[in-house]
C-alpha cells in the first residue's frame, strides 16, 4: 500500500451530492422569494378589494338622507355572513352618533371632520376605516373593518396557495435526486471500469455514454494508455532484443575466457585476452546501441520531441567538429582519410545537440567501420534552400540495391563485410528522422564511388532555430 493509500483520507463530497445540495438549495431559496413576493401581490390586491368594498358601502349611504340615516338604526339586519361582524358602520351628524351598526363601538371609529383611508387603534385593535360626508352637511359616514380579518383572509389564501407547493416538494425532490443520479451514472461506470482493469490492461476507455464535460479527461486517460503501452512494448522490445544479441557475444567472451584459462605459454593467453576485452567492447557497443534505440522509441511514444526541440538547438560546425575528433582515432587504424566541410550559410536547426550526435555519430561510424583501409569518408552540410542538408559518403564497395532497400530493419547486416556490428546503428537513424521529419536517401557517391546518405533537416527545423 502507497503512502498515500495509508494516510487517512478525508470525507470528500460525491459530485452527485454536491450537484443535490446545489439543485435543491437554488430551488428551496426560488420558492422562498417566490412565496414572498406571492405574499407582497396578495396582501396588496386584498387590501384593494377589500378597500373597494369599504368605499361602496359608504357610497351607498352617502347617497342616503339623514331621516333615512336615522331609520337605518333601528333596522336589525340580518346576519348573512360570518366576515359581516368584522366591518362597523357609524354615522356622525354634529358630533353625535346617529346610527351605527350592530357590533360598531360608540365612540368614532375615526376622527370626525377626516375624508379618506385611514388605520385607526380602538380598544387596542387596529381598523381600517374609511371616512366620507353625507348627503347633507356635517353628516360624517364612518365605514371600518379589523385588520385583524383581513390578516385571516390573507393567511388562509397564501395556505391555500401553499399546501399544493408543499405536497409537491418531496416528489420534485425525488425527481431531481433521479435525474441528477442519472447523470453522474456515465461517470460512476467509467470509475468502475477502471477500477476493474488489470494493471497489464491498456485499452482504450470506452467514451460513448460519456457526458461532454467528460470527454476531455477521457481522452486523456487514453492517449496517456497509449503512450504506457508504447512505452511497454519498448521496453519488451529492448529485453527480447538484448537478450536475442546478447547471446552470441557472451557466448564469445565465454570461450575466450576458457581458451586464456587453459592456454599452455603467455602468447596464447594474452591472445586470448585480447580477444575477450574486443567481444566486452562489441558487447558494450552493442548494449550502447539498444539503449539508445529503446530511449528514442519510448520518447517518441511519450511525444517529448518537440519539448527537445524547445530545449536546445544544434549548431552543425561544432557537432561536426567533435565528431569527427572522437572518430578520427578509429578512421587513422585503418589508414583513413576522414574529410569535412559546413557551408558558413547553415542555420542552426531546432534539434537537441545530444540527439543530432547520436544521429551523425551512427552513420558517421558505420563510413569508417564498414569502408576499406586507405578509403575515404567525407562528412558535408550544406544549405538548400531554408532547409539543410547533409551528406556522409565513402569510397567502399557501396551496397546492392536490396541492401539498400533493407537499410534499417532491425538487427539487418550485411553479411561478408568482416566487420562486428548489430545492425541497430541504421535503426536509430530511422527512428530520429522519422521523429523529427527527416528525409533520409541511400545511394551511390557518383565522386566516392561507395555508399552515400543524405539527411535533410526540414526548413520548419531550420525556420524555427533561426526565429529564436
Amino acid at each position: 500500500m502507497s503512502a498515500a493509500e495509508r494516510r487517512p483520507a478525508r470525507a470528500q463530497p460525491s459530485l452527485r451530492s454536491r450537484l443535490l445540495l446545489t439543485v435543491l438549495s437554488l430551488l428551496a431559496a426560488g420558492w422562498v422569494l417566490v412565496l414572498g413576493l406571492t405574499w407582497l401581490d396578495l396582501r396588496h390586491e386584498l387590501d384593494e378589494l377589500l378597500d373597494a368594498h369599504l368605499a361602496q358601502t359608504a357610497a351607498l349611504l352617502s347617497g342616503l338622507h339623514l331621516e333615512d340615516l336615522r331609520n337605518l338604526d333601528a333596522v336589525d339586519a340580518p346576519v348573512l355572513h360570518e366576515y359581516q361582524q368584522e366591518v362597523a358602520i357609524q354615522v356622525w351628524h354634529e358630533g353625535r352618533l346617529v346610527a351605527r351598526s350592530v357590533n360598531a363601538p360608540a365612540a368614532p371609529l375615526a376622527p370626525l371632520g377626516e375624508t379618506g383611508f385611514s388605520v385607526e387603534t380602538l380598544s387596542g385593535e387596529p381598523w381600517r376605516v374609511l371616512s366620507a360626508p353625507g348627503l347633507e352637511s356635517d353628516v360624517h359616514i364612518l365605514v371600518g373593518e379589523r385588520e385583524a380579518a383581513r390578516a385571516h383572509v390573507l393567511l388562509s389564501s397564501m395556505e391555500r396557495a401553499v399546501w399544493p407547493i408543499l405536497l409537491g416538494f418531496p416528489l420534485i425532490v425525488l425527481g431531481i435526486v433521479w435525474a441528477v443520479r442519472g447523470a453522474v451514472q456515465p461517470l460512476r461506470r467509467l470509475g468502475e471500469q477502471v477500477a476493474q482493469r488489470r494493471p497489464q490492461a491498456l485499452e482504450p476507455l470506452e467514451a460513448q455514454d460519456a457526458p461532454r464535460e467528460v470527454l476531455p479527461l477521457v481522452q486523456a486517460l487514453n492517449r496517456l494508455f497509449e503512450r504506457m503501452a508504447e512505452r511497454l512494448e519498448a521496453e519488451r522490445r529492448f529485453t527480447a532484443d538484448a537478450a536475442h544479441e546478447l547471446r552470441t557475444p557472451l557466448a564469445a567472451i565465454r570461450m575466450q575466457a576458457q581458451v586464456a584459462q587453459g592456454a599452455l605459454d603467455a602468447g596464447e593467453r594474452a591472445q586470448a585476452l585480447a580477444a575477450t576485452v574486443a567481444a566486452c567492447d562489441r558487447a558494450s557497443h552493442l548494449v550502447d546501441q539498444l539503449l539508445q534505440l529503446a530511449r528514442l522509441e519510448a520518447e517518441a511514444g511519450a511525444g517529448v520531441a518537440s519539448a527537445h526541440a524547445v530545449e536546445s538547438v544544434t549548431v552543425w560546425p561544432r557537432v561536426v567538429h567533435e565528431l569527427c575528433e572522437l572518430l578520427e582515432p578509429q578512421a587513422q587504424a585503418k589508414n583513413q582519410r576522414l574529410e569535412r566541410s559546413v557551408a558558413s550559410e547553415v542555420a542552426p536547426a531546432a534539434l537537441p545537440a545530444a540527439l543530432a550526435r547520436v544521429l551523425l555519430r551512427n552513420l558517421l561510424d558505420n563510413a569508417v567501420r564498414y569502408s576499406p583501409e586507405g578509403a575515404r569518408v567525407r562528412l558535408s552540410v550544406v544549405a538548400a534552400g531554408q532547409a539543410t542538408r547533409i551528406t556522409v559518403e565513402d569510397s567502399g564497395p557501396g551496397l546492392s540495391p536490396e541492401a539498400m532497400a533493407r537499410l534499417g530493419e532491425r538487427f539487418f547486416r550485411v553479411l561478408g563485410t568482416g566487420q562486428p556490428g548489430s545492425g541497430l546503428g541504421w535503426s536509430i537513424v530511422r527512428r530520429l528522422a522519422r521523429m523529427y521529419g527527416m528525409d533520409v536517401e541511400v545511394g551511390r557517391s557518383t565522386e566516392l564511388g561507395g555508399l552515400r546518405v543524405t539527411l535533410t533537416v526540414p526548413e520548419a527545423l531550420a525556420v524555427r532555430a533561426a526565429t529564436r
